[in-house]
């Protein structure tokens, strides 16, 4: 689409929306006189409000948007782009809105984390009812989307007032799984492909634990979770778990620990050595991940292995006992219907876990299904089946407690996090809603330093692939430097 910002370049927001509304046109921003097709931003200051306005024109008409604010709310630099950023976004939403373009499943809201929107009208004061209305208004999010945000915000808050400035979380990235799923873009290798990486790839992981370690001792920083995901890690085999979870427990003070989860995703992977050798290090919640408890949708996705060997992997974790165990499931995938849905979420609930979390399907790119251009459910139909996963898991007892959403879901849905009373998961609220920094290691590891005043956080990426990651270790161990001057600049100020 043809882009002419007038008075602003906030290109990023404008794709941002552009993306949300129109997945499949592509920015482009022609100079001189607007012809032809295209949509025009205009953000222009008065007496008294600052507004932004949309025309946008088509083959079939013209339609426009408008939207306003005081200028009393411009209060800074970084306050000022927020809300100028917003108005534009809403221009555009709301002119695509009057040339017919169907309410999107999150209204004019394009981030990841609504959440925090959310919880941000709670930190200034709105009682809960408030903030509900301010949220629904400012975004026109559905009263049922705006609802989910004030679940997983009274989770949100409650964690945040028992979190401490020092507090941290570890995240341990192992890239490697026993084959790769349809849908997948995640950093991953097959293992059927890649066996002879696992060995170096644990030895420079270990190099990376132990340069993390050096900086969190050296800070004073307190470990109150550790997160072990991938790829999944239950792929690598028992003596490495050991290996692994050895040096953990030796190079950290592990004493403030409140929880520790290990991605056992894949039944495939799980053996009860494993298990055993995990709860000797005190992991305490597992992954199983069925994603689907449909035979058929399994052999679609590229899974080698059945519904049955779900219910065997889960029969393991119990039988080993010591943990709560989390399920994941997908709407939306290749050759799944909303009958055949409803069957998978009635089996995982018949198999009670501690927490159920319901992901919507990731269009990515470098997925199998997108470059396969596999047939997939409508929209309509991924939203009948998070309504009813929705409505079955409140009548079992399951409450939402985190949220995200991703680029290009299908339909513009969410991820949600259910769990049992008791039961949240610390690590997955702290890195949606940003609560603490999360110190990652391993191929592919986004450690990302989190100011909780305000400030500037700031990333820190390792190598995406094993075999890079393992030639660039000493270059990423040399970076855990910026974890002292980040807490070092934080205490300054």
């Amino acid at each position: 689409m043809r882009l002419y910002l007038i008075g602003h370049d906030y290109k990023y927001a404008v794709e941002q929306m552009l993306l949300t509304l129109w997945p499949e046109e592509r920015p482009e921003y022609p100079a001189g006189r607007p012809t032809g097709e295209r949509m025009e931003l205009r953000l222009s200051r008065g007496a008294r409000f600052i507004t932004a306005s949309c025309v946008l024109h088509r083959e079939s008409g013209v339609w426009r948007g408008r939207a306003a604010a005081e200028l009393e709310r411009l209060t800074g630099e970084l306050e000022s782009d927020r809300v100028c950023q917003r108005l534009v976004k809403n221009a555009m939403y709301r002119a695509a809105l009057r040339a017919g373009h169907r309410r999107p499943a999150w209204g004019a809201l394009t981030g990841v984390r609504p959440g925090k929107l959310f919880c941000a009208l709670l930190q200034q004061g709105l009682d809960e009812q408030e903030a509900l209305r301010r949220f629904i208004e400012d975004y026109d999010v559905s009263p049922e989307r705006a609802a989910l945000c004030l679940d997983t915000g009274r989770q949100t808050m409650k964690l945040a007032a028992a979190l401490e400035k020092r507090d941290v979380c570890l995240y341990v990235g192992i890239p490697f799984c026993p084959t790769r799923c349809a849908y997948c873009s995640f950093v991953s290798q097959s293992v059927e492909k890649s066996m002879k990486l696992m060995e170096p790839f644990l030895e420079a992981l270990l190099q990376e634990v132990r340069a993390t370690a050096e900086q969190v001792r050296r800070l004073g920083l307190r470990v109150i979770s550790i997160y072990m995901g991938g790829g999944t890690p239950t792929t690598l085999t028992a003596p490495m778990l050991d290996r692994l979870c050895a040096a953990l427990a030796e190079e950290y003070d592990l004493s403030a620990l409140r929880e520790y989860t290990v991605e056992a995703g894949r039944p495939d992977t799980i053996t009860e050595e494993k298990l055993r050798t995990l709860r000797k290090w005190g992991v305490d919640r597992v992954s199983v991940n069925p994603q689907t408890m449909s035979d058929r949708v399994l052999e679609v996705i590229g899974r080698k292995h059945s519904a049955a060997d779900i219910v065997d992997a889960l029969d393991k974790v119990r039988r080993v006992g010591g943990f709560a165990v989390n399920m994941d499931l997908i709407a939306g995938l290749p050759a799944d219907t909303v009958e055949g849905f409803s069957d998978t979420v009635d089996r995982v609930l018949a198999l009670a876990p501690e927490n159920i979390t319901v992901h919507t399907l990731s269009l990515k790119k470098g997925s199998r299904i997108m470059l396969e251009g596999a047939e997939l459910p409508t929209a309509e139909e991924v939203g009948q089946m998070l309504d009813l996963a929705g409505e079955r898991l409140r009548a079992a007892g399951y409450a939402p407690y985190y949220l995200y959403r991703q680029k290009f879901m299908s339909g513009g849905f969410e991820n949600l996090g259910w769990a049992k009373p008791g039961t949240e998961n610390i690590y997955n609220i702290c890195i949606m809603e940003e609560l603490c920094s999360i110190l990652a290691m391993g191929a592919g590891g986004s450690t990302k330093l989190v100011r909780t005043d305000g400030g500037r956080n700031i990333r820190l990426m390792a190598p995406k692939y094993p075999l890079e990651y393992i030639g660039a270790i000493a270059n990423t161990c040399e970076e855990k430097e910026k974890i002292a001057q980040f807490y070092g600049a934080w205490k300054e100020t």
